[in-house]
């Protein structure tokens, strides 16, 4: 587990306010003493009374004197917050710890420690800290979950002052917070053989002469180390010298994550609508395509795509693609619906070919979006869609056998375009589409007598 970086603040109890802060922490038992201090007092005045007067001056004293010596009480200390870890998947458990130490000359009084947290993340800490003595330090911890995807704060953390009979409490805020990070569930999925895709290295079809390095775009003379058996002995001939035959390097096959967010595709919400789904599933293959080799990219109907930088807009698999992976998963936390009406904007990031494997999650189409996807289909290597039909979603399984009118037609259109196409039932589990999409592909590659495009 890892920690999202400490926070560090420091706060020094007393305040800088006047009396009326002093008095504005005074709590129900203590505003009540005051109160029947007073009115002792004034009762003791007109009935004659100095018995009750002293009393009504012995309730009316002692929350003031509680306030002014906790308002006086002077100590300083330091908090910080850890998380662990920083980022964590829809539905499971992150720990933060928190740490207050004393970095006064004074011991502390008894504190009470709370933390602020959004209400989806379960409800507000709180914990009583004994004595601190100089010096000293007390750690503590708490969970926090959240079945909905997003960025979450945390903090700032409180503390509260009171006195031994509870008649004023003051309060002090650090300045600083952390940020939670709850990204999409990740399911495991097989190393299944899609169509259009390799391994990353040595079997992709897509190979490119390499530019620097040991391997030239042309014969080269030899240089000291390299292996005798790569001489190529008819420019040697033709030159006089050693030269080195030239050698394909294997091209990193690619893979594009398409997801539609369009807000017209979906219907309903929550963490079992379609659309989280639909998000879900996106972060799986990322995640699976990463962990094979690929250098894969996430593309969204607004033509958004992620990572965005670097020469051709995919991550691969050295140390700056764990970034790109963790930016990838960052954006599909807080990704949400688009107002686009149709998904031009990511075929035209599409058409320069070359892109490898496309993998689509789709939400509801009409005519005019399946004809772009057609299109879509002749520039990438293969192509695989799950089609989420809103329609089966808002109602039961056992209600919806299989896809919709509209939802068959469209599944029809896309795989006589070369999509292999599969539409998602409400609740359906990626792991066993995975494997059937592998099946799908497999049969239609014996019935075309070779390996599919």
């Amino acid at each position: 587990m890892t920690g999202a970086g400490a926070v560090h603040a420091e706060g020094e109890e007393g305040g800088r306010g006047g009396v009326r802060t002093a008095l504005s922490g005074l709590t129900t038992r203590g505003r009540s003493f005051l109160a029947a201090g007073v009115a002792a007092a004034i009762c003791a005045y007109v009935l004659g009374q100095s018995d009750l007067l002293r009393v009504g001056l012995l309730l009316a004293v002692l929350p003031l004197v509680c306030a002014a010596v906790l308002y006086r009480t002077r100590y300083r200390v330091a908090g910080s917050r850890r998380l662990s870890p920083g980022r964590v998947p829809a539905g499971s458990e992150a720990r933060v710890h928190l740490r207050m130490d004393n970095v006064s000359r004074l011991p502390t009084g008894l504190l009470m420690l709370q933390d602020r947290v959004p209400y989806v993340l379960g409800p507000r800490p709180r914990f009583v800290l004994d004595r601190m003595e100089a010096g000293g330090r007390r750690e503590v911890s708490y969970r926090v979950r959240s079945d909905l995807r997003g960025r979450y704060p945390l903090g700032p953390l409180q503390l509260r002052l009171s006195d031994p009979f509870g008649m004023c409490e003051l309060t002090r805020s650090f300045s600083t917070y952390d940020t939670l990070t709850v990204i999409p569930r990740v399911e495991p999925l097989p190393p299944v053989r899609l169509g259009g895709e390799a391994k990353g290295y040595g079997d992709g079809r897509q190979r490119s002469l390499a530019l620097a390095g040991e391997d030239d775009v042309i014969p080269r003379g030899y240089r000291h180390g390299d292996d005798l058996r790569r001489v190529h002995w008819r420019s040697t001939a033709r030159y006089g010298e050693l030269m080195v035959r030239r050698e394909e390097q294997p091209q990193r096959a690619r893979c594009t994550v398409l997801l539609d967010t369009r807000a017209v595709a979906y219907e309903g919400a929550g963490p079992a609508s379609a659309f989280e789904w639909a998000v879900s599933g996106a972060a799986s293959v990322l995640v699976h395509m990463l962990e094979r080799g690929f250098s894969v990219r996430l593309l969204t109907d607004t033509g958004a795509s992620v990572p965005g930088g670097g020469s051709d807009g995919f991550a691969g698999i050295n140390q700056e693609s764990a970034d790109a992976a963790g930016l990838m998963m960052d954006t599909l936390a807080v990704v949400d619906h688009s107002d686009e009406t149709g998904l031009s904007r990511a075929y035209d990031v599409l058409r320069g070919g070359g892109e490898g494997l496309l993998v689509a999650f789709l939400g509801d189409l009409d005519e005019e979006q399946a004809a772009v996807l057609a299109r879509m289909r002749q520039r990438s290597g293969g192509a695989l869609a799950f089609l989420l039909d809103s329609g089966t979603w808002l109602r039961e399984p056992a209600d919806v056998p299989g896809p919709s009118d509209r939802g068959g037609e469209w599944l029809r259109m896309l795989r006589e375009a070369g999509w292999t196409a599969l539409a998602v039932p409400r609740g359906a589990s990626l792991d066993e589409l995975w494997r059937q999409a592998d099946r799908e592909r497999s049969g239609l590659a014996a019935a075309s007598g070779g390996e599919g495009p």
